[in-house]
């Protein structure tokens, strides 16, 4: 299951990914670690963001800068990311879990961006 976003981001845009952390009870937790990956539709991984860490907290803002969000060789018109949190976490379901987010958008092509 993934989160389809709504609203396109423009070429170049920075875009802001909030995320807080709950245990199976509904109570904030810490996962043990924290890591994203950016792709396209295809897999290709964007802008060298791969498995990119985050220190833990129970909530963590990851930033999208402008050279992720830049369309890439043969995206004309725009061009669809996927944007992967992986989090491995331990609770009374166990040791070493592991959860994923997956969010999809599309970003919008503006003519005669540098």
């Amino acid at each position: 299951m993934y989160i389809e976003l709504s609203e396109h981001v423009n070429e170049r845009e920075m875009r802001k990914f909030t995320f807080a952390f709950k245990d199976e009870d509904g109570n904030g937790m810490t996962p043990n670690s924290i890591a994203w990956t950016l792709t396209d539709e295809s897999g290709t991984v964007i802008h060298e963001r791969d498995d990119v860490e985050v220190t833990p907290d129970t909530s963590v803002d990851v930033v999208l800068n402008g050279d992720d969000t830049a369309l890439q060789e043969g995206e004309i018109y725009l061009g669809k990311r996927i944007f992967i949190l992986k989090i491995k976490y331990n609770s009374d379901a166990g040791t070493g879990l592991e959860a994923y987010k997956d969010i999809r958008f599309v970003v919008d092509n503006l003519v005669d961006v540098p």
